[in-house]
């Protein structure tokens, strides 16, 4: 019997065996993890010129799982290593989260000083990206929502990953082979083939002029502008706001200054809160992100400033985002500083857990000293404004905490999990003999309150006594799943299951996970989301 402590890593074994003279050993790693994501918090403050910040922070989470940066800058706060992070470590690889994961790491450097070890990994990330999004485009050159899923064609998908492609490519990565001559092919058919939309029709969505400005907005910075489409979307009645704001940056980028400028010409920067789970991933974060990247393009940085400092603000605060805002809203802020003088310099000197005062001296809009977390405790800090301007200071801490009491909650979805034998007889899965065959089946019910809902994620971890069985791979008889509903398309690991659905008004879907409890001991049940 093993005990495992509360602190994660490797976890070593040794195990001697001996008979008569002879002596064998072997060692085992086994990598203990959490069953808990991460929390992230933090303390802040502005500091004056010539004026210093006394902070006192507690680490939050298990010792051996934390991790504490501090963070100054001359913009307000944008919660950088929060919102990356949550990019980078999100699980679910579709086409726009593969794509938003990898796209502000591209602008880095124009935002921060970055650590050789860091650099190296951006690189990888960025490539690794590159080579996914190979694996979703289709014959005729558009990207599919999941890879190899030909039968979901995501139009907004293929523009997004194409921005993404050419920002890389212009930032000197290498694309993979047929990508582009391919997607360009798609992109010119359907920008020339775009006709606008009958209202009257049941087909009818009121983003799809903001899907055509998009589509011309990528032809137009890979330097293949479709201006006859251009012309005919900009003669559009009631052409919507944000549609317009993209078109302006098409016209920019296809050296049509003043066709640009005329297109927003006293058109309002404000936008209303909204937020589109589907389609075009909406939300009014994301198309202020997109005004201030013409903004940017149009070189207007005094009307770009007060969308920055919204931006800024929604960023910093414990708001959720979705991963698209995220991403635009840190390539905007990107590209708003790499367009103009905003950074200037800082000076401050900082002191961390009573050790020595350092100085620092920077150009960049923000700097990050990584600081020593390995206590799993606490500590303090200094904060020494040496420059002209306020500087902004805050101490980002991120830590897993220990497994605690786990509450049921569901809010306009009906969620049951029921673990079944193989001949389907209610099964405790507290008590189960080594080495059964079972299945965690898991229904859910659309109460039909809240309409239709689109590309759902459900979240199922299984404990690490359990070996998930693979249908797909292991050649095990998929009879049990014949009756039950098939997702759209479903992620098996090793100790988890993504399963991705759209679920009707009304409509009740029901999974099935076919288990083996494959070793004896005590496990913690993680719970499904």
């Amino acid at each position: 019997d093993l005990k495992v402590i509360s602190k994660l890593g490797l976890g070593k074994v040794k195990v001697i065996a001996k008979s008569g003279n002879e002596t064998a050993q072997h060692d085992i790693e086994i990598d203990v993890r959490p069953s808990n994501p991460k929390v992230v918090e933090f303390v802040d403050a502005v500091i004056e010129p010539g004026k210093s910040w006394d902070a006192v922070y507690t680490l939050p989470g298990m010792e051996g799982t934390n991790k504490a940066t501090l963070e100054v800058s001359n913009i307000p706060p944008i919660g950088l290593e929060k919102r990356l992070k949550y990019l980078i470590d999100y699980p679910h690889g579709c086409v726009e989260q593969v794509t938003s994961g990898a796209f502000p790491q591209l602008y880095l450097s124009k935002l921060m000083e970055l650590d050789e070890r860091i650099k190296p990994k951006i690189g990888e990330n960025i490539r690794g990206a590159l080579n996914q999004l190979k694996k979703f485009q289709t014959s005729d050159g558009s990207l599919s929502y999941w890879p190899g899923q030909v039968s979901y064609i995501s139009d907004w998908g293929t523009s997004y990953a194409g921005h993404f492609m050419l920002e890389a490519q212009a930032a000197g990565y290498e694309l993979p082979i047929g990508f582009l001559s391919n997607w360009l092919n798609y992109q010119r058919r359907e920008a020339r083939n775009w006709n606008p939309p009958n209202k009257n029709s049941k087909n009818y969505y009121y983003r799809d002029d903001l899907m055509q400005a998009y589509r011309l907005y990528t032809l137009a910075l890979a330097k293949s502008p479709e201006l006859g489409a251009m012309n005919r979307l900009k003669e559009m009645k009631d052409l919507n706001p944000d549609a317009r704001w993209r078109l302006a940056a098409a016209y920019q980028l296809a050296g049509q200054n003043e066709v640009a400028k005329q297109l927003i010409y006293n058109q309002s920067t404000e936008v209303k809160e909204y937020r589109e789970l589907s389609y075009t991933y909406g939300s009014w974060e994301r198309d202020k992100a997109m005004i201030i990247e013409t903004l940017s393009l149009l070189g207007d940085r005094s009307n770009a400033k007060p969308l920055v400092d919204q931006i800024s603000k929604q960023m910093s605060g414990n708001y959720w985002m979705s991963t698209q805002s995220t991403a635009f809203c840190l390539l905007a802020i990107s590209k708003f500083l790499g367009n103009t003088n905003a950074a200037s310099e800082m000076k401050f000197s900082y002191k961390l857990n009573g050790g020595n005062l350092s100085e620092k001296f920077t150009q960049l809009p923000l700097s990050q000293i990584s600081m020593d977390a390995k206590t799993g405790k606490g500590g303090t800090a200094k904060v020494v404004n040496n420059g002209k301007g306020i500087i902004f200071a805050r101490i980002v801490m991120e830590g897993v905490p220990e497994v605690g009491d786990d509450k049921e909650s569901e809010n306009n979805l009906t969620m049951n999990i029921v673990y079944r034998t193989m001949d389907g007889q209610i099964l405790n899965p507290a008590i189960i003999e080594q080495g059964t065959d079972f299945m965690a089946e898991i229904s859910l019910a659309n109460p039909g309150l809240r309409g239709y809902y689109k590309e759902m994620a459900l979240t199922q971890i299984f404990p690490s006594g359990w070996e998930i069985h693979n249908t797909r791979m292991d050649l095990v008889s998929n009879v049990h799943l014949e009756k039950f509903s098939t997702p759209s398309y479903q992620d098996i690991r090793d100790d988890r299951v993504y399963s991705y659905f759209d679920v009707g008004e009304k409509q009740t879907l029901k999974f099935r996970i076919l288990l083996n409890a494959s070793y004896l001991g005590k496990f913690y049940l993680p719970s499904a989301y």
